[in-house]
């Protein structure tokens, strides 16, 4: 019989290179009659962490939309172009083609009656980008006009004629902001010591003076709520983890409210006697909570001995 062949020993798999996902972009472009909005939307957009510029000339969209396609630090953008830009506007539809071809891109068009406008000219008293000359009725009227061929590529009309300010917000939010995202909102957990007064800039204040002081212990004296010893101290009363409990399911209740009300930042402040246990370790442990239901929070310690 033959005798049997030896087998190469198979040769070491390389192991396969995962390519980097691809980093999402996003232009969005903000255009509509005056007075509809186009300010408060972008301001909207710019909360979101759009990066935000307002009435850009037709002739640079493009350049701009290669700038934030290549660009490492700008991945969304939103831009304003409304009637101050006169004839130009004419090229912004054919523009649009070779913009959308560089990054994906949304036309937002605002707009709102006749008698909103009007009302909002009259209350501010500011005169229509088309002049002085023309009546405000005349200028909205060739304004309409004007727009009408960008009306008809916009992918989003937003009428705007019975939203507040507050509204208008909330509205681009729902449709602009993504679960990757995260929640909105930027929540601040801030510590701090009644001897040297409640910060300025809280929002909501609690006071947890009522919970047993770790100062009066000799071994926690010189350490803070930072410290796991401490913690552990703390969370043995009842009283704290209720606290915790309750204190969570009321932010929990309230934060999406605030959202809605269009509020971009909110602190939260936690005081003790001198800020460096208790309001240490509650704030610390809100903000873990928090976390968790996908919040951004940050802490910050404004007593607490460095």
């Amino acid at each position: 019989m033959p005798a049997s062949r030896k087998r190469a020993a198979p040769k070491p798999r390389k192991p396969a290179v995962r390519a980097a996902p691809a980093v999402q972009r996003e232009l969005v472009i903000l255009t509509g009659l005056s007075g509809s909005g186009k300010a408060s939307a972008l301001k909207a957009f710019e909360d979101l962490g759009y990066y935000a510029v307002d009435n850009m000339p037709v002739a640079l969209i493009q350049h701009f939309a290669e700038l934030v396609e290549h660009s490492r630090d700008i991945r969304r953008a939103a831009l304003v172009v409304d009637v101050r830009e006169g004839q130009s506007l004419e090229q912004f539809p054919a523009l649009l083609g070779k913009i959308r071809r560089l990054l994906p891109t949304t036309v937002v068009f605002l707009e709102a009656s006749r008698a909103a406008l009007l009302a909002r000219y009259s209350e501010t008293r500011r005169p229509h980008p088309l002049g002085r000359e023309e009546s405000v009725t005349r200028a909205l009227g060739e304004e309409r006009r004007l727009l009408e061929p960008i009306r008809k590529v916009a992918d989003i009309v937003i009428e705007t004629t019975k939203f507040n300010v507050h509204e208008l917000r909330g509205y681009i939010q729902s449709k602009f902001v993504r679960e990757s995202d995260g929640k909105s909102l930027l929540i601040s957990s801030v510590s701090f010591g009644y001897k040297k007064g409640v910060p300025l800039d809280a929002d909501l204040v609690f006071d947890v003076r009522f919970l047993p002081n770790p100062h009066f212990v000799p071994e926690f004296r010189n350490l803070t709520g930072c410290d796991p010893k401490v913690e552990s101290y703390i969370l043995g009363f009842p009283q704290s983890r209720e606290f915790l409990d309750r204190v969570t399911d009321l932010l929990l209740f309230l934060l999406p409210h605030y959202i809605r009300e269009g509020k971009s930042y909110l602190t939260l402040g936690f005081g003790c006697t001198g800020g460096q246990h208790r309001s240490v370790m509650i704030a610390e442990e809100v903000a873990r909570r928090l976390a968790r239901h996908g919040y951004r929070i940050k802490t910050a310690h404004r007593d607490m001995p460095r």
